[in-house]
């Protein structure tokens, strides 16, 4: 005896004035966060370029490159900063991407199971350090390491050497340029470590298992497979490691020597926007020429970081793309 089976009913969308008014009211919700996201952007953007076209107009163009910084003569520029801005979060990421890939391939190809999750969750406990405390690690612990042992090494290893040898010159003092590019080193390391970590755990298993059936080794697999698959969100850990980088104020602060000097040697001291910020702005005075010249490096650092985007997103754009 057959038995006659009951079709399903179709799912409908209830409609009703109920439902287009929510839908109405959650698209103007949607709309006015977007909006005010750019707003709030270009705020930011007009609020530091006025604040800062008193020392603009002041210095013109010259005062992108002038390195003197001298409040009682009120000579401004921003050379030193710019300089120690850039060649810090450089070195920092040429420190710290290795060691982050590294890290993920480990977890994700060759760590043991129950070994993976302690490792992750270590990673993501150092991004939660506050970069205070990462200042006064660096201070108390690493700078004497590198005053006593580091910077004397290199010195007498690499200081004579032909082209290289003027970066590992100078007295070692411990703290500089190359030290504080070590400490953001550290700090960016598991923000980078982390989404390399995760994307690379997004690849399908049947792209790497199909690799391994032809007879890949691991590591054909890591390069021919899984960085091909996952470039655009590699690229974009290493840019959001950067800007933290770029950005950062405490830790740099600490162990970068403050001195508003350009130096050839990584050793020597110097400082970043950010240190210089926090370290002038509690002294200048509403209105004076030093309180726009910080104004108008707050917004160099903003126009800075919205290049090193600008750039990813080129370095991501697919072959033959227009947008």
């Amino acid at each position: 005896m057959s038995q006659s089976v009951a079709s399903p009913k179709p799912f409908v969308v209830a409609s009703g004035k109920s439902g287009s008014a929510g839908d109405a009211i959650f698209a103007a919700a949607a709309k006015i966060s977007g909006v005010f996201v750019l707003v709030l952007l270009g705020a930011i953007i007009v609020s530091l370029f006025i604040g800062g076209w008193p020392s603009f107009r002041a210095f013109g163009l010259r005062f992108l490159t002038e390195a003197d910084w001298d409040p009682v003569q009120n000579v401004f520029g921003a050379g030193v900063p710019v300089y120690g801005t850039l060649i810090t979060s450089v070195l920092a990421i040429i420190m710290a991407v290795p060691l982050a890939f590294g890290i993920a391939f480990y977890l994700t190809e060759l760590a043991p199971i129950w070994f993976r999750r302690p490792v992750g969750t270590a990673i993501e406990l150092l991004a939660a350090v506050p970069s205070i405390i990462y200042g006064m690690w660096g201070f108390f612990m690493i700078v004497p390491l590198m005053s006593q042992y580091v910077q004397p090494t290199l010195i007498d290893a690499l200081g004579d050497l032909p082209l290289i040898g003027g970066l590992f010159q100078g007295p070692p003092f411990g703290t500089g340029i190359f030290t504080a590019a070590l400490i953001l080193a550290v700090m960016i390391l598991p923000f980078i470590a982390a989404t390399m970590r995760d994307v690379f755990q997004t690849v399908p298993p049947v792209f790497k298992e199909s690799a391994y059936g032809l007879g890949c080794t691991t590591w054909e697999v890591m390069r021919s497979i899984v960085i091909p698959y996952t470039r655009v969100s590699v690229v974009g850990g290493i840019m959001l490691g950067l800007g933290r980088a770029l950005g950062e104020t405490m830790a740099v602060t600490f162990v970068i020597g403050n001195t508003n000097r350009l130096s050839t040697s990584l050793f020597g001291p110097g400082n970043t926007i950010a240190s210089i910020v926090a370290l002038e702005f509690p002294e200048s005075q509403s209105g004076s020429l030093k309180l726009s010249s910080l104004l108008a490096l707050g917004f160099i650092l903003f126009v800075i970081s919205f290049i090193v985007l600008a750039i990813s997103r080129t370095l991501l754009r697919p072959a033959g793309a227009k947008s």
